[in-house]
Parts: C-alpha cells; sequence; structure tokens
C-alpha cells in the first residue's frame, strides 16, 4: 500500500477522502465505497496501488478508442473496486468484490509495454481513477519513455486530482452512462454532474476524448434525453467528439431486456443529429456503423471487421483525407 493522495485528517482517526464526489468519511480499518482506500490508524492508504488482477495486450478499439492511432495495441490493466455501484455493470466481478491481485512496479509495465510493441497502457477493466496514485506514478514513468496514457473511466472524480493527472494523458475514453441524472442517482449510485465536469476538463486540456453510452431499454433510451445528451456534447466537447452507443445484455442485478438492432440504430439516428462520428458497439451492424468517413467527401478513413482494422485513406504525414485533402480527427 501506499499513502494516499487528497485526504483530510479529522481528530479521533476519522479521514475524509477528497479523490471522489463521495467524499467518504472512513473510520479507522474501513474503507471507502470504493474499496480502494483504507484507513489505517488515522492514515488513508491506497490499498490497491499497484496490485493489479488483470493485465492483457489489446486492440485500441477494445477500449473503445476509434480515432486514437487506430490498428494499434495497448498494454491494458485493472484492479478491483468502483465508486459507482452500478445495476447493470458489465465487469461487476472486478468493480464490486475484491479479487486476487499480482504486484507491479510502473517500471514492469513500461517493460511489458515494450517487449509487446504496445503504444503506451490503457487504465481499464474496473475503474482506474480510484487508484489515482498507481495511475499517476505509473503515467509519468510511461510518458517518460515516449508512450501513451489512456484512460477508460466513469469521470466521477474532483476536480483537483483530475487537474493533476492530466498533464501525463493522451487519451479519454469515458462512460456516459445517461442524459438524466435520476438514472445516475438510482441505478448507478452517483451524480451526473460531475462527470459532465470531467468531459468538459479533458476536452480544455487538449487530451483526446470518446464517450461510451451503453443503451438500455427502458432506462436511459427515451428520445428526448437521447437528444440533450448529444447536443451536451457537442456543444460542451465539440460536434467531432467521437462517440459509441454499445448495446446491454443482462448482466449483474438489471433484468432489463437486451438492446436490439432498433434500439441501437435509432438511438444513432439521435446522436446523428448532433455529432459527427457515432459508432456501434456489442452488436454486429456492419461496416457503416463501424467504419471512419472523411466527413467532407464521405472517403473510408479507417475500415474496421471486428479488431482488424486498416487505415487505408488517411495521408498519415499530414493527417488528412487521401482524396480530397480534408484535416482529419484521427490521430495515426
Amino acid at each position: 500500500m501506499k499513502m494516499a493522495k487528497y485526504f483530510t485528517e479529522y481528530s479521533g482517526g476519522s479521514v475524509q477522502c477528497q479523490l471522489c464526489p463521495h467524499r467518504c468519511y472512513i473510520k479507522d480499518g474501513h474503507v471507502g465505497i470504493c474499496k480502494a482506500r483504507v484507513n489505517q490508524g488515522g492514515i488513508l492508504y491506497a490499498r490497491t496501488y499497484g496490485e493489479l488482477g488483470s493485465l492483457a495486450i489489446d486492440p485500441i478499439e477494445k477500449k473503445p478508442l476509434y480515432h486514437f492511432y487506430p490498428g494499434c495495441d495497448i498494454l491494458s490493466i485493472g484492479s478491483y473496486g468502483c465508486n459507482f455501484s452500478c445495476l447493470f455493470c458489465q465487469n461487476h466481478e472486478i468493480s464490486q468484490n475484491e479479487i486476487v491481485t499480482k504486484y507491479y512496479t510502473p517500471e514492469d509495465l513500461v517493460q511489458i509495454a515494450i517487449e509487446n510493441d504496445s503504444i503506451g497502457i490503457a487504465y481499464t477493466y474496473n475503474e482506474p481513477l480510484i487508484n489515482i496514485e498507481f495511475v499517476l506514478d505509473t503515467a509519468k514513468v510511461f510518458q517518460d519513455a515516449g508512450l501513451k496514457n489512456v484512460i477508460v473511466t466513469n469521470g466521477f472524480i474532483n476536480p483537483e486530482p483530475l487537474a493533476d493527472l492530466l498533464p501525463f494523458i493522451d487519451g479519454v475514453n469515458l462512460d456516459i452512462k445517461a442524459g438524466d441524472n435520476a438514472f445516475y442517482n438510482g441505478l448507478c449510485g452517483g451524480d451526473i454532474r460531475p462527470v459532465l465536469d470531467s468531459a468538459k476538463a479533458i476536452v480544455e486540456a487538449g487530451v483526446h476524448l470518446e464517450t461510451t453510452t451503453l443503451l438500455i431499454p427502458n432506462e436511459n433510451d427515451d428520445a428526448d434525453e437521447l437528444a440533450c445528451l448529444a447536443e451536451w456534447i457537442a456543444e460542451n466537447c465539440g460536434r467531432n467528439t467521437v462517440t459509441h452507443l454499445s448495446a446491454y445484455f443482462p448482466r449483474y442485478k438489471l433484468q432489463a431486456r437486451d438492446t436490439t438492432e432498433e434500439d441501437l440504430l435509432k438511438a444513432r439516428s439521435i446522436f446523428r443529429v448532433f455529432l459527427e462520428y457515432v459508432y456501434c458497439g456489442n452488436m454486429s451492424l456492419g461496416s457503416e456503423y463501424s467504419n471512419t468517413y472523411c466527413p467532407v467527401c464521405k472517403n473510408e478513413l479507417v475500415v474496421r471487421s471486428g479488431y482488424q482494422v486498416g487505415v487505408i485513406g488517411i495521408d498519415i504525414v499530414q493527417n488528412v483525407c487521401s482524396k480530397c485533402g480534408a484535416e482529419t480527427d484521427v490521430l495515426v
């Protein structure tokens, strides 16, 4: 373990964690909501520092990131715990439970990344920002090695720690679970406002941002709410913000029906009114919904078949469409 950042000490041995908006009061010997931060003797410790339960070399598209070095592999790591308690969690085995872990140093991970021709590291699987001390230390080492840092996060973090981390981050996939705060309160155990604040902070810092929304029938798929969310993303993050709509299948405690092809395409049509790049995931719908096209001439820039990816329509020297010369938002 390592002494945590971002906490306040109180008399009597209690502390208040200042990492995320829950701001947990934690008594001596107890852990916070996220399970990753523990009070020992009136000091808050990051109990999952360096403790990894998942480590793999993944396609960058699996994060998902579609406009961030498409076709490249990235070392992906995770531990356990989360500061949300989503009833529909797709990774509840690690987000809501403690698991067996193995200790790694940041230097260990750089070596693994280099040996596997990885472009960098993705902090993912469970919620990585509850382990911010390790993410921050590792991100600095990877940046010094000329490698990329990617975060896949729910964005539920306070502004100060996020601001400390963003100078070392190259790409983020932010999970915006709904456009309605009642959904966050009732199904996630959280609040949407800090998540939206995080989205704006990421963009203002000049970090590459893509968003993901898991589409759950009759829970977060109301047409007006989807339109409001898409409009908010366009106005606050930019019309070219890459957005992923993902199909839901029952997991954990929520037993909504499966997302259908019709559900996904309806949501996409709503998002496309406001956003240029909207991809459909977790369901095979054909290349039209996974390929990347030039917004000016509709030339195919990147083609995808599963995780087989080809960058075919980009002049990678000038980073423009090879057909019309329009600038592209795809990092290659």
